[in-house]
């Protein structure tokens, strides 16, 4: 069947014109149902979680170019705010008025930063620039004392900036996490177990199960577990297993236990 969507030359087709095939038939039905579902998503954060109407709900295909062009509008808008608020990052690169030095906990040398910035990040940050100890003299400094200098670097830069290379990530990941969590700063945590989830892999997955139990992510652990489970062999005879196994005894029972349970729903045909 010819289709007045994607055939090459629709414009010789013979009425009717309003056949399409199956493919643009279902392309078309899933781009409805996406934009649908985030009207309504949108319906509902106005409302307060109030039922949508069903005419917001069936707006059809005709509206979804308006409904592109607007999401690009917000693009826009977003990419404006962004460069905006790059001025941040600008006064930590540049260390324009800065009035505290973060310390690492190897010794290294300090990094400038700014008091307001660290506190609107961090309330643990802030309660800890609003103790006694951390009052008067102009060359304050407070101590990172689980991070060593290139992650204190790290962990400002994304603090200023809320990004980082991915040179960086990679290099620096596991430790920025800990200090996430550590920290309470929410946005770190979600970009690094983002990270962590699109790189797992038979390599890694030990390390992302013990950061994930640390940090207590039980979504995280789950997906580094079950990893683990389906590339046993590959992960087992590793090197890295019998160090990782020696100072995690209860994740390598936990390990043992969801390859237990995995067998056992196999044979039971789960």
């Amino acid at each position: 069947m010819d289709c007045s969507i994607c055939s090459a030359l629709p414009y010789i087709l013979r009425p009717p014109r309003n056949t399409i095939c199956g493919a643009c038939y279902e392309g078309a039905r899933s781009i409805i149902t996406l934009t649908n579902k985030l009207d309504g998503e949108k319906g509902s954060d106005k409302t307060r979680n109030t039922t949508v109407s069903s005419s917001n709900m069936t707006k059809g295909f005709a509206n979804v170019l308006k409904w592109v062009k607007e999401m690009k509008d917000i693009e826009d808008m977003l990419n404006e705010k962004i460069s905006y608020l790059g001025g941040f990052a600008a006064a930590f690169k540049d260390q324009i008025h800065n009035d505290i030095q973060v310390k690492p906990g190897d010794n290294g040398p300090s990094v400038p930063a700014h008091k307001a910035l660290l506190a609107s990040r961090s309330d643990i940050f802030r309660n800890i620039l609003d103790s006694d100890g951390c009052k008067a003299p102009p060359n304050d400094t407070i101590i990172l004392h689980e991070l060593n200098h290139e992650e204190v670097e790290s962990l400002l830069e994304f603090l200023y900036s809320g990004d980082l290379t991915k040179e960086k990530v990679e290099k620096h990941v596991y430790s920025l996490s800990i200090a996430a969590d550590k920290y309470d700063i929410p946005f770190l945590q979600k970009f690094c177990w983002q990270h962590m989830l699109r790189s797992l892999n038979s390599s890694n997955a030990l390390d992302i199960l013990e950061i994930s139990d640390s940090c207590s992510n039980q979504s995280l652990k789950e997906t580094a577990l079950n990893f683990i489970v389906r590339n046993m062999e590959d992960v087992v005879f590793a090197a890295r297993f019998d160090p990782f196994a020696a100072k995690n005894p209860h994740l390598t029972v936990q390990i043992t236990r969801a390859l237990f349970m995995d067998i056992k729903n196999k044979r039971n045909g789960v």
